[in-house]
């Protein structure tokens, strides 16, 4: 029952009441990431959501504008303190997670959730996908999820891949709980941040 219907009202009601939270960023840091580094004040990227279905997702920019795309050995998101392609803001934005803020109307719009696996990139079609990698999508994607409340960027995408599909199968309103306080901790821990 929670899956079905719980999980989408639980994510309409935190949207809502994140909304001012996520405006009031958008006052503080908005001027901050265009003076920084003139452009846009978003990044709005192509995500692949549930089922295969692709949507813009919206955050903070962060990086500097036309910056290359860097990815680890194992096609993940490449992650570290000193990536010269993150503005000072930038820096800032991605240690407390403020950057994942604008994800918040992509919940309440109906393409992520709160919780749930994060969503890759569209580089390769849905129906090309490994079964690990379709049945993590099963379910919207989230703006945090497990393997970002236990282990953030310290496990192989194989892992994560793994990791979320257990999440699927296990999703109950006691383990999002679970995940959201995790989530937390390791936020204000800074653990896991970068690959070791």
């Amino acid at each position: 029952m929670y899956k079905r219907f719980g999980k989408r009202l639980v994510d309409i009601i935190i949207g809502l009441f994140a909304l001012p939270v996520v405006f009031l960023f958008l006052i503080i840091c908005g001027p901050i990431i265009y003076f920084t580094d003139k452009g846009p004040i978003f990044y709005n990227a192509k995500r692949v959501g549930k089922n295969g279905k692709i949507f813009t997702m919206y955050k903070f920019r962060s990086m500097r504008v036309n910056a290359p795309d860097i990815r680890n050995a194992d096609g993940s998101t490449y992650s570290s303190d000193n990536d010269p392609r993150v503005t000072r803001i930038g820096k800032i934005m991605r240690k407390t997670s403020i950057d994942e803020f604008p994800q918040f109307l992509n919940v309440l719009k109906g393409d992520m959730s709160v919780i749930g696996p994060r969503p890759n990139l569209p580089t390769v079609p849905f129906g090309e996908l490994s079964e690990l990698e379709q049945r993590r999508l099963a379910i919207r994607p989230g703006i945090t999820g497990y393997n970002q409340a236990y282990y953030r960027n310290s496990v192989s995408a194989i892992e994560k891949y793994k990791n979320d599909v257990f999440y699927v199968d296990n999703l109950t309103l006691l383990m999002d709980v679970r995940v959201l306080l995790h989530t937390v901790i390791s936020v204000l821990k800074r653990e896991n941040i970068n690959i070791p």
